[in-house]
């Protein structure tokens, strides 16, 4: 099979692209991001082609903080366009072209006419249920800003209307396309994988302290303020409650006047350090408002680490609640602060939790198994054995 895939920037679609290349399906993989930015994700310099203009100059203006949201979203959306008109005049035949979603609308078209078969890749829910559900969090909240470029929206609309399949991570996300009207038959799901070398288990937790960790980004998308909440709750004499990954700018005026004792703001990290963090907490807290998946479910999984998340998130699609971790329904302090407190009484269901954990993560194979399905639906839609 000849398999071309288009991202902006990295997110899984690199992971993907390993798992092809070494099956030899891959042709080749365009990215918004440059070459020195993508080497270390191990795929070969020849099946790699960059368009980074765009999306570099937006990064650098978001890390300066030069600019504002207007000029953001112009950059973002004349991304979209220019990469995909860039792809369409250089992408060689096919028979498989995945892009992530809202990239490659044009070019998935070229490649339905030559018989191709066109994948939009959404790594969350249905762009408008989003869009959605987080403004309904940004109302509760007090917040008046958009949740996204209604011109994107529209955009991502059309690239499903016109994708011959839609991939999605989790449950929860591929009930957000049937709910917004997209046919059952047209979504498939497939969990996102974990890297195990670099996610392990690492000694014993503390016994005099009880640490919560938090991994991404610290947003109202991601429910914070219900951590916050539930965690000054919380009974336990040394409680301590970590946020890594950065502050979005419309929760920081709602982080003032929340809860902040015994809570720590790390920034983001590098991966090897999210794993210590993960392995020293005695559980991993993510309760997502809207979440395609979180990658850290798993990750901290594999380290040992239980975990607590959200409906919205594809913490059903990896546990199983009250073996290896807790789902708890979206803004929910009450069912949260429970589910912590059971943890912080019973050493020994964090325990069993742990090893569960562990034994879970490494019977889905990590991103081998996330090949393993890739290369079984490419193999169906294009009926090549």
């Amino acid at each position: 099979m000849r398999i071309v895939q288009a991202v902006f920037g990295v997110f899984h679609h690199f992971e993907l692209a390993r798992e092809l290349e070494r099956r030899g399906h891959l042709s080749v993989i365009y990215s918004t991001f440059p070459w020195k930015r993508l080497q270390r994700e191990g795929v070969p310099h020849s099946k790699v082609e960059t368009f980074p203009w765009l999306h570099t100059t937006e990064f650098l203006l978001q890390k300066y903080r030069i600019g504002n949201r207007w000029l953001s979203d112009q950059f973002g959306y004349s991304n979209a366009l220019a990469f995909d008109d860039w792809t369409l005049r250089r992408i060689p035949a096919c028979d498989v072209f995945i892009a992530i979603s809202g990239a490659g609308l044009k070019t998935g078209r070229k490649i339905q006419q030559q018989g191709g078969v066109f994948i939009c890749d959404r790594g969350s829910s249905h762009q408008r249920y989003q869009e959605q559900i987080v403004s309904d969090e940004y109302r509760r909240w007090g917040v008046d800003a958009p949740v996204s470029d209604e011109r994107d929206t529209i955009r991502e609309e059309k690239i499903y209307e016109t994708a011959d399949l839609i991939t999605v991570p989790s449950g929860f996300a591929a009930r957000s396309f049937v709910e917004m009207g997209v046919p059952a038959g047209k979504i498939r799901t497939i969990p996102l994988g974990v890297r195990l070398e670099k996610f392990q288990p690492a000694g014993e937790h503390s016994r005099e302290t009880f640490d919560v960790l938090f991994a991404g980004s610290v947003s109202l998308r991601k429910g914070v303020p219900y951590l916050l909440e539930a965690f000054s709750k919380l009974k336990h004499p040394h409680k301590r409650l970590r946020f890594v990954g950065s502050i979005s700018n419309e929760i920081r005026p709602i982080l003032e006047r929340m809860p902040k004792e015994n809570v720590e703001f790390l920034g983001a990290v590098p991966q090897p350090q999210l794993a210590a963090w993960m392995q020293k907490s005695h559980v991993l807290v993510l309760p997502s408002i809207e979440d395609g998946f979180g990658m850290v479910l798993s990750q901290a999984m594999a380290t040992g680490c239980p975990v607590i998340a959200s409906t919205n998130t594809g913490g059903p699609d990896v546990l199983t609640d009250d073996k290896e971790g807790f789902i708890v329904p979206i803004r929910d302090v009450e069912t949260l602060t429970d589910r912590m407190q059971q943890l912080v009484d019973d050493p020994d269901l964090r325990q069993r939790m742990s090893e569960a954990s562990i034994r879970r993560v490494k019977s889905l194979g990590g991103w081998t198994d996330y090949g393993d399905q890739w290369e079984r639906l490419l193999r169906e839609v294009t009926g090549k054995a």
